[in-house]
Order: C-alpha cells, then sequence, then structure tokens
C-alpha cells in the first residue's frame, strides 16, 4: 500500500499564490497509489485541482480564474439543459473526477455518460470517481493550459473510449473535434457546434461562450 501524506496548509497556500501551478510531479516508480488512495488524497486537498496521466505523473492545478471559471458555467449550463430534456445520459461538471481505462485520472470540464453505463455501477463507485470513459468530453483551455498538453489529454480521452470530444480555444476562438478513427477536425470561429449524432438535438451556443457578457 502506498503511504500518501497530503501537503500541509502553508504548501498549499504557497502554491495558490504564485505562479507554479500547473505543476507536472513524476510520481512513479516512487509511488503508485491505487484508485482509492489516488481519491483520498485528492479529497484532502481540497484547495487543488490534482489529476494523473496515464503515464503515471501528477498534474496539479489551481482553481480556475474568473473568466474561465464563468465560460465553463456556461457550457455546463448548456449541457446540463440538454441533457435534461433528452433523458438517455447524466451530465457532470468540472469537479467529477473519471478512471479512464488507460489508468489515467482526468476531470473534464464538461462530461455526459449515458445512463445505461452508469446503472452498471455499484453505490460505492459512484461516490468516487467514476471508473469509466464519458461518452462526451469537453475541455476548455484556460490562459495557464499549455494546448500540447491539453491534446495530449484529449487523445487520452479518445483512446479509453470516449466517442465524441471538443477542446475549446476561447483565446484563438477555435474548436478541436475528436471522433475514433477520425482526423481531428479544428472549426475557426464557429458561432455553434453540434453534438449530432452522439448527442443528438444538442448545439452548443459557443457565441455565449466566447463572449461571457462583463
Amino acid at each position: 500500500m502506498t503511504t500518501l501524506a497530503p501537503p500541509d496548509d502553508l504548501l498549499s497556500k504557497n502554491l495558490l499564490s504564485n505562479d507554479l501551478l500547473p505543476l507536472v510531479l513524476r510520481a512513479r516508480p516512487a509511488l503508485h497509489p491505487s484508485d482509492n488512495e489516488f481519491f483520498d488524497f485528492c479529497r484532502q486537498n481540497p484547495d487543488l485541482r490534482i489529476e494523473q496521466t496515464g503515464k503515471g505523473d501528477w498534474i496539479i492545478m489551481a482553481p480556475t480564474g474568473f473568466e474561465t471559471g464563468s465560460r465553463n458555467s456556461e457550457v455546463s449550463r448548456q449541457l446540463g439543459n440538454w441533457a435534461r430534456q433528452d433523458g438517455l445520459g447524466v451530465s457532470f461538471d468540472s469537479s467529477t473526477g473519471f478512471v479512464l481505462p488507460g489508468g489515467a485520472k482526468r476531470s473534464p470540464d464538461a462530461a455526459w455518460v449515458l445512463k445505461s453505463r452508469l446503472a452498471a455501477l455499484t453505490p460505492e463507485q459512484k461516490r468516487r470517481f467514476l471508473p469509466l470513459c464519458p461518452d462526451f468530453v469537453v475541455e476548455l483551455r484556460s490562459p495557464s493550459d499549455n494546448l500540447a498538453d491539453t491534446q495530449d489529454k484529449m487523445a487520452e480521452y479518445r483512446g479509453g473510449g470516449a466517442r465524441l470530444g471538443w477542446l475549446l480555444d476561447a483565446a484563438e476562438r477555435r474548436v478541436h473535434v475528436y471522433r475514433p478513427g477520425r482526423e481531428i477536425e479544428i472549426l475557426d470561429a464557429p458561432e455553434t457546434v453540434a453534438g449530432d449524432p452522439i448527442l443528438p438535438g444538442f448545439v452548443l451556443d459557443l457565441n455565449l461562450v466566447w463572449d461571457p457578457g462583463f
């Protein structure tokens, strides 16, 4: 068993107050926590967003800034409204963790999963990071995000079974569309992007994402 100790309060505050984040920690082979141990470690450090790549590296991130947070909220709002009307799946915001088939632990900015897949999970599994890859994921690139790193994350989702993924680059007003077995499609300055056929009838209004209105 791997023993994980939470950083003390002073270290956590220092991480959040400077430009160290995002911080990449090469955890393996020194640390190889189980899925439950990693979940508990994240719970003990609520001020930090912590993910694990498929290679075992830990990515430690600060909470998002005001502008990115507003955009995330808008994407989640539109997806959630559609999901409630459609009824076939459940939408999730950026606070939800997923354990991908390759071992990565990721928290997409927005996600959607078919209810039929969620029904196969136990109550205990539903209280922790979900042990599956979402059917649909959205990553909104923030000013501090490296594009190549975000593209690697999207590749993990697609490799893990995601049927549709959108990388939204607000600074460039560009959408990278990921589908299994197909080349990445890049849309320049679109006003909308449609989720058909995976999310039938869902159309994300990007004008409300690119320009939050403040």
